[in-house]
């Protein structure tokens, strides 16, 4: 693969499919606390950005040095991602229904980070169809789709945020459920393809 335009509008669309999970995420998380700041929107738009400059470096890594390794963890990442995220989602809607979300709760660090790899752990394999880019192309696509995630989640919280306001509290519940609804679509795509 050369460094061309088609190399930039690829890593750019990747970015997108790949950013999808996250701006679902996104939007959950402030549903569920609409007085979420600009700080706290933007840390979590550069967690999920940053999981999925990860992601697709350490699959490629793996491509490159262990790929027998990752061959055998591969059909068990979308399980992955749907017990992390029906874990989080389901809790979300306990305690939306049993009245137990704190007005402007915050989004705890331990959370954010299960959201972040439960939404990005798909770009595990993104590293296969970058294996036949060089160390730098690799780097450079990675970068690319780390900042289409990071200004789509940035849309997300903000879209979020505005409906969470509207629908008060029946919002921790939806956002529960939009998450618990990623993770079903993504084991069912691995189930289903």
């Amino acid at each position: 693969m050369d460094w061309n335009l088609f190399f930039f509008i690829n890593c750019i669309l990747l970015g997108v499919g790949l950013a999808m999970d996250a701006f679902s995420v996104s939007i959950a998380n402030c549903l569920a606390n609409p007085k979420m700041g600009r700080a706290g929107m933007t840390g979590m738009a550069l967690s999920y950005g940053l999981f999925q400059f990860i992601m697709p470096m350490a699959g490629w890594l793996c491509v490159h040095t262990i790929i027998t390794i990752f061959e055998k963890f591969q059909p068990f990442i979308p399980w992955i991602a749907f017990i992390l995220l029906l874990y989080i989602g389901g809790k979300m809607v306990i305690e939306g229904l049993r009245g137990e979300v704190e007005e402007g709760k915050r989004l705890t660090f331990g959370v954010l980070m299960i959201q972040s790899v439960a939404t990005s752990i798909d770009a595990l394999s993104v590293g296969f169809t970058i294996a036949e880019y060089n160390a730098a192309m690799a780097l450079v696509a990675s970068l690319i789709i780390a900042t289409v995630t990071f200004a789509i989640c940035l849309g997300g919280a903000a879209i979020g945020k505005k409906l969470g306001t509207i629908l008060a509290w029946k919002a921790p519940i939806l956002g529960g459920f939009i998450l618990i609804a990623i993770g079903l679509e993504i084991l069912a795509g691995s189930l289903f393809p």
